[in-house]
């Protein structure tokens, strides 16, 4: 078949999107490549397809590697649905089973296996690959997630180094590298710890449209969370990331507390627990997972509707990749974030502290920046985080400070008072203090603290008076964020001036501000009020229509429960609707619908038309 007979006939899918078709021709041809394409634009297929149509012309498997063992289970499980020939080797699998898999590996029976680069340079593994090459049966490798390879990446992983030996050991097979989030550093690393330096770069759009950027200065983070899934996500599956574990499990069940259906999820738990919540996420609808990062990679849930941020991650890389997990399916979906000054501190303070060299601090410290910078912004957020991806673009006119300008001050003159009232408290005491202290003395509080030590004494206590707390704060973040403040972690964080901090004193550098927006707003009643339980179809549907939409979901939930695999692999949201839209009535009025491949419309189509006939 040809690849467009592939993506059709297999795929249930018309058309290609965007650079798909030039990638999948240039490796299905044998060629390498680097493909960096966003979260939801179709990487999958971009392997899957060559791979299939490889295959059939009789060059064999195509090895994937993939760092997550939930993901290769789903893929898997949708290529079967699909009536492809797939398989996965990892550690779910009994002796027994990995040994069938193996032995029809060996047969030429599978058209993609997926193994972590672990497996895949065991000598074992290796010795397979090895025989499988010297008879010609070795198809294609598709790295994914492949800025794991990098150590400027966001999810440096150490055992991906190691995958260069598919380029020095099976010399002629094209190997392609997919990732959603690199920038122009961690492209250069790709490459060149993979060895792909003469692979041709499909380089996408970053712009994930569909996505609402909101970024919110923390006022009390808890209850505004609360507030933003309450009003404007009723009932809709979602992520929060939380930096701690402790966290985690508080936010999880302060969201439960409030009538929302929410998850806990991190390292610390049994991996038993951690693979039921996760499977409950993908499988149920309306699920709330509160997690650290370490849940996300892979997860290709079409129908999350929003990822919040309650602490500020480390870099844009990984905002973008994990704001990413939202509205994969290309409908409306939000990525908010509250920040503070406590993230700056702890963010910059594990940078100052890690035992990397200091040239990796040094690249660290500005990829902070720029995110602080992406958090401080008031102008387009979408222009800025594009544009430290290397791409231009316009206004939005979606994002938080596009839909409500926010107004701006110059905190400079704040900004001279904060440091040279930590310099006179130097001099004066010859320790240091942190920041609630400064910030008491600059606005000419008389606390017991500020009494005992006898800084109401010094020349700039009650300087900035004029200054609220708030306003500060904000002064003091973008310090610690330029270097002009450092955070000494070993001494109970207390700050200390930098030779960044001169150029500010003289007024050489501004410092720009935005007025917070974050005004706290009332909550709306309890859970017990809310319509979670509104049929909500991704077009619009009339009421005949939402009820065949409905009865679909019902029955959809039944088959994917049975299979053991997510809903939306049996068939997307999109699909559903599209089905109930068109209310077909024979195996015709099913043709040509996105998403029903051959062999799904062969499986399914009796049921489909059965069920939207509401009988």
């Amino acid at each position: 078949m040809s690849f467009q007979q592939i993506l059709s006939e297999v795929f249930g899918y018309a058309q290609f999107r965007g650079p798909q078709q030039a990638i999948i021709e240039h490796v299905g041809a044998g060629g390498d490549a680097l493909v960096l394409m966003p979260t939801g634009g179709g990487k999958s297929l971009c392997y899957q397809i060559p791979a299939i149509a490889r295959h059939q012309a009789g060059h064999g498997v195509t090895i994937v590697i993939s760092p997550l063992i939930a993901l290769m289970h789903d893929q898997v499980g949708a290529l079967h649905e699909a009536g492809v020939s797939a398989a996965f080797l990892n550690s779910t699998l009994s002796g027994e089973e990995a040994y069938q898999v193996e032995q029809r590996l060996m047969r030429g029976e599978i058209t993609l296996l997926y193994a972590a680069p672990e497996r895949i340079t065991t000598p074992r593994f290796l010795a397979q690959l090895d025989s499988l090459f010297e008879r010609g049966c070795l198809s294609l490798f598709a790295i994914d997630e492949a800025h794991c390879v990098s150590q400027w990446g966001h999810d440096f992983r150490p055992e991906y180094r190691a995958l260069t030996v598919l380029h020095e050991r099976f010399a002629g097979v094209p190997r392609m590298a997919l990732t959603a989030t690199a920038d122009d550093l961690t492209r250069a690393d790709i490459l060149e710890r993979l060895q792909l330096e003469d692979a041709r770069a499909f380089v996408s759009s970053f712009d994930r449209p569909n996505i609402r950027y909101s970024i919110v200065e923390k006022r009390d983070s808890t209850q505004q969370l609360l507030r933003f899934i309450e009003r404007e996500h009723e009932g809709e599956a979602g992520i929060v990331y939380c930096q701690s574990r402790r966290k985690v499990e508080d936010i999880a069940q302060t969201l439960v507390d409030a009538g929302i259906k929410a998850l806990p999820y991190h390292a610390g738990f049994d991996p038993k627990v951690r693979q039921t919540h996760q499977d409950r996420f993908l499988r149920e609808e309306g699920i709330v997972m509160v997690a650290t990062i370490a849940f996300g990679m892979g997860i290709d849930k079409p129908d999350v509707r929003f990822v919040a941020h309650l602490d500020m991650p480390k870099n844009i890389e990984g905002y973008y990749q994990e704001t990413g997990r939202a509205g994969r399916d290309g409908l409306p979906a939000e990525a908010w974030m509250g920040y503070g000054l406590q993230d700056v501190v702890n963010q910059r303070r594990m940078i100052d502290e890690s035992p990397a060299g200091e040239e990796f601090k040094q690249v660290m410290r500005g990829k902070l920046d720029a995110l602080l910078g992406l958090a401080e912004a008031t102008d387009c957020r979408r222009v800025r985080l594009l544009t430290y991806f290397g791409e231009t673009s316009q206004a939005c006119g979606n994002c938080d400070n596009c839909l409500h300008p926010p107004a701006v001050w110059d905190g400079t003159d704040a900004a001279r008072k904060l440091l040279s009232t930590i310099y006179r408290i130097q001099q004066m005491s010859g320790i240091s203090f942190g920041a609630g202290h400064l910030m008491d003395i600059v606005r000419g509080k008389t606390t017991e603290k500020v009494t005992q030590h006898a800084h109401e004494r010094l020349s700039t206590f009650g300087i900035g008076a004029n200054f609220t707390e708030l306003q500060l704060r904000g002064v003091l973040r973008q310090l610690i964020a330029m270097g002009a403040v450092a955070v000494d972690a070993q001494a109970f964080n207390t700050l200390q001036l930098t030779e960044q901090s001169r150029a500010v004193l003289k007024g050489e550098v501004a410092v720009q501000l935005r007025e917070s927006v974050s005004a706290p707003t009332e909550r709306k009643s309890k859970r017990s009020t809310r319509l979670s339980t509104v049929v909500k179809a991704p077009i619009n549907l009339d009421s005949e229509g939402l009820m065949r939409y409905s009865a679909l979901k019902a029955w959809r939930a039944e088959i994917a429960k049975e299979h053991n695999l997510p809903a939306y692999v049996i068939f997307h949201d999109a699909t559903l609707a599209a089905i109930a839209q068109r209310a077909p009535q024979s195996l015709d009025d099913l043709q040509g619908i996105s998403g029903i491949g051959a062999k799904k419309l062969e499986a399914y189509a009796q049921e489909v038309l059965r069920v939207v006939a509401l009988d």
